[in-house]
């Protein structure tokens, strides 16, 4: 495994740390009780009146889809993310899940380094599209949704070298923030720049390889997204993909509560819609360049980390609690969490992860002229060079 960057602190805090972050229930009981008996009759009706309006008020506007997917909003959001700095803070380098196993689930996920879980996901991801320094040491690798670089940098030392990672994504932010990381983790061998995943400016067949992890849910065209990243690879070249999926409804229709949980997921992170693995897959396939793609779902390995997002804040809450102008978004950011946990654990939501290679293009055969004209001009050459082996002791 690669080793950890620097963090401020562990994700597993001092037993004291944790019982300061809530408060104690019996003095918070004591406290309400005391409330209640210096209210009076009438006062607790108001007060519970009171407290019912607030969580019903505010229950709304947390419902409430507030980063609506729409022109520019993508790069937006994201310049606004690396510059407020509290994504990075707690995601580290890395803004996509974390990989964690049956024993570490078993174990209790809080146990994991949160920051070690995304790392463990990369290498569980390159597994999956079979990539190696030993077979892709020289390899041309296109990160299609690079955030501020992580993965790109990672495959950069990972593959050694001889290798080159073009990272991309709509936010001058991040490609600003990644160059900075790349340069000061000497990684010279990664690049990034500002590029539509939909409208590519490379050339057919550049990359070796075409990576692409939690971007597809942005994107508002899913065919023109496979089809660039299908174009821009080269024959023989391995494509590995990883995205959030909402389960096939062809077979069993949403019902009114889960169009409404869709909808909610789709405005509050700026996501045009989701489709479905099976969907992805077809897309794919419909390229008529690619081998059969494997495909799977790693909701049971990746589901930890909604909450596991939460709890690092609470266990360390200095990432944003000297920014109060961003305490709505930061606990909105959380009952969004909370929102995704529960819809990929009920299955509404799915992890999908995706394999494939681009076919080498058959052999053109020669056209029957050509290959007549070639066997008359190798029977004259063959005819030539026992000419001359006859003629050779005749010198002699």
């Amino acid at each position: 495994r690669a080793p950890l960057p620097h963090r401020p602190s562990s994700d597993a805090p001092p037993a004291s740390t944790a019982l300061h972050a809530v408060p104690r229930p019996a003095a918070a009981l004591s406290s309400v009780a005391a409330a209640v008996r210096s209210a009076g009759a009438p006062g607790v009706v108001a007060m519970a009146a009171a407290t019912a309006g607030t969580a019903y008020v505010g229950k709304k506007l947390l419902d409430r889809g507030s980063r609506k997917y729409g022109e520019g909003t993508v790069a937006a959001e994201y310049d606004a993310w690396t510059q407020d700095g509290i994504l990075e803070y707690y995601w580290g380098e890395h803004i996509h899940l974390g990989y964690y196993d049956a024993a570490e689930m078993a174990a209790g996920y809080k146990k994991k380094n949160f920051i070690q879980a995304k790392y463990d996901f990369i290498d569980e991801m390159m597994a999956l599209g079979g990539i190696t320094a030993a077979a892709d040491g020289d390899a041309k690798v296109l990160d299609v949704g690079c955030g501020v670089g992580g993965t790109s940098r990672y495959l950069a030392k990972a593959l050694g070298g001889g290798a080159s990672v073009t990272g991309i994504t709509l936010s001058p932010n991040q490609v600003k923030r990644a160059t900075e990381l790349a340069v000061e983790q000497g990684v010279p061998n990664a690049h990034f720049q500002v590029t539509n995943a939909l409208d590519m400016t490379f050339e057919d067949n550049s990359f070796d390889i075409v990576w692409a992890c939690e971007s597809g849910e942005h994107m508002p065209d899913k065919k023109a997204y496979i089809d660039e990243m299908m174009r821009v690879l080269k024959p023989g070249g391995k494509f590995v993909m990883a995205t959030w999926c909402q389960r096939d409804d062809r077979g069993k229709p949403f019902d009114e509560k889960e169009k409404r949980d869709l909808k909610f997921l789709y405005e509050e992170w700026t996501h045009p819609y989701f489709i479905s693995i099976e969907k992805y897959a077809e897309l794919i396939d419909d390229t008529k360049v690619m081998s059969t793609v494997t495909t799977a779902d790693w909701n049971e390995q990746t589901i930890a980390s909604w909450r596991h997002s939460v709890w690092v804040g609470v266990y360390d809450p200095r990432g944003f609690i000297f920014k109060p102008t961003k305490y709505w978004k930061c606990l909105k950011d959380g009952y969004c969490l909370e929102r995704m946990h529960r819809a990929f654990d009920r299955g509404l939501m799915q992890y999908g992860m995706f394999a494939a290679t681009k076919e080498l293009p058959p052999a053109t055969p020669a056209p029957a002229g050509e290959a007549a004209e070639t066997e008359e001009e190798s029977y004259t050459a063959l005819v030539k060079d026992l000419a001359e082996e006859e003629e050779a002791p005749a010198k002699a």
